[in-house]
């Protein structure tokens, strides 16, 4: 997943939150989630990461936006057992206003 920093922010890396099992990575092209190698990952850690960066993004005060392709997405949810939903992804990439809809048309 690609993290669109706000204008007011120049750079964000680390953990938004330690039981999600991911933190946002700095490289030459951009900021990206990157799964924990070590700890625990719960199996819903992807999702909820990926769901903390989309509400993070309606504020715009750190990340304006994300970009998550199809193929990211639905193994989030099949890591959380989000079977329903996932058959219903269609486009090949996703920000953060298709994923806070995802979560609210299909109550997650």
């Amino acid at each position: 997943m690609k993290i669109i920093l706000s204008q007011q922010c120049e750079s964000l890396t680390g953990m938004l939150n330690s039981s999600l099992g991911y933190h946002i990575e700095h490289r030459k092209n951009g900021f990206f989630s990157k799964r924990n190698q070590r700890g625990i990952v719960p199996p819903d850690g992807h999702w909820r990461f990926i769901v903390t960066c989309a509400e993070l993004a309606q504020n715009k005060l750190h990340i304006a936006d994300i970009r998550v392709s199809r193929e990211e997405l639905k193994q989030a949810m099949y890591e959380a057992r989000i079977f329903i939903a996932m058959q219903h992804l269609r486009k090949d990439l996703y920000d953060a206003r298709d994923i806070l809809n995802l979560k609210i048309t299909f109550s997650l």
